[in-house]
């Protein structure tokens, strides 16, 4: 038994190596190929080590490396061996791609929206890819970590993008490019984005309440149109102080439409409040055991 967890830990650890890899190159791809052609910085200590190139010709991704040792030193006390690994491999593969890539005699675009637009999906598009894997590429990702550690109700991408924001700043500053920082600014807050739709995945359900005097018709509707269980909570109204069933369901995006006219239907007076789910585990959506 030992044995077989043991090979299962290690598969699970080679599977984020590889992963960590794949990210490593799309993030170093969308900074090396659409940012840094039009002057457009990053955030974070990759942001550092690009102003620190243009001020003294230091490599970015040698810098990159130097500048994370005493984070990782942290992270390690912090996270474990694990993380520490696995954080060490998007660092090192994040910085050797952007310096082997920079070698290639590649120009996609000197537009500078363009290269914010596409270098900003491509650039988070990696990032997710590398935190999904339960890893980081370093620098204020670890900060970030920490943060998202204490504070859990604030997504992972609004601490990135916050700690993106102060290094944009200082590199408009320092070169008084504001231009182009506006930009980064730009590939900033869609690589953001980016992250989020690889860590929680489009945003394609809906929780819906219903306050209604016909529960059992609009119940047996969903059930029988829209094959999807639905729950009575027990409300009462603040003014009349009447005994209500509030319904409540969980729906697909596409199933919005057919649940309006279900509940039009069966009493056009009733209450429906739709809101967005981040995320939704159970039978008909995601395994709730899923990492």
């Amino acid at each position: 038994m030992r044995e077989g967890i043991n090979k299962s830990n290690f598969k699970n650890f080679l599977l984020s190596e590889l992963l960590i890899i794949l990210g490593s190159a799309f993030f170093a791809a969308g900074f090396q190929f659409f940012m840094y052609p039009n002057d457009i910085t990053t955030g974070g200590v990759t942001g550092i080590a690009m102003i620190l190139n243009h001020l003294l010709g230091l490599p970015v991704g040698v810098m990159t490396i130097v500048l994370n040792i005493p984070l990782f030193l942290l992270s390690w006390k912090k996270f474990g061996t694990r993380f520490l690994l696995c954080s060490l491999t998007g660092m090192v593969m994040s910085s050797v791609f952007v310096d082997l890539f920079s070698t290639l005699q590649v120009e996609i675009t000197r537009e500078p929206l363009l290269g914010a637009v596409y270098g900003g999906a491509i650039y988070g598009v990696g990032l997710g890819i590398v935190y999904y894997a339960n890893g980081t590429t370093g620098g204020t990702d670890i900060v970030a970590k920490f943060l998202r550690h204490r504070y859990q109700h604030i997504n992972f991408s609004t601490f990135i993008l916050l700690s993106d924001i102060a290094v944009i700043f200082a590199f408009a500053v320092i070169f008084e490019r504001y231009e182009r920082s506006m930009y980064a600014i730009i590939a900033m807050f869609i690589s953001s984005r980016a992250v989020d739709l690889i860590l929680y995945g489009a945003v394609n359900s809906k929780v819906c309440y219903i306050i209604t005097d016909a529960p059992d018709a609009i119940r047996s509707a969903i059930l029988e149109r829209l094959d999807r269980g639905i729950t009575f909570l027990h409300g009462q109204g603040g003014y009349s102080g009447d005994e209500k069933l509030v319904i409540l369901c969980v729906i697909k995006q596409a199933q919005i439409v057919t649940l309006k006219r279900i509940v039009k239907d069966c009493d056009e007076h009733a209450f429906l409040i739709v809101s967005d789910s981040r995320e939704v585990f159970g039978e008909g959506f995601s395994y709730i055991g899923a990492d």
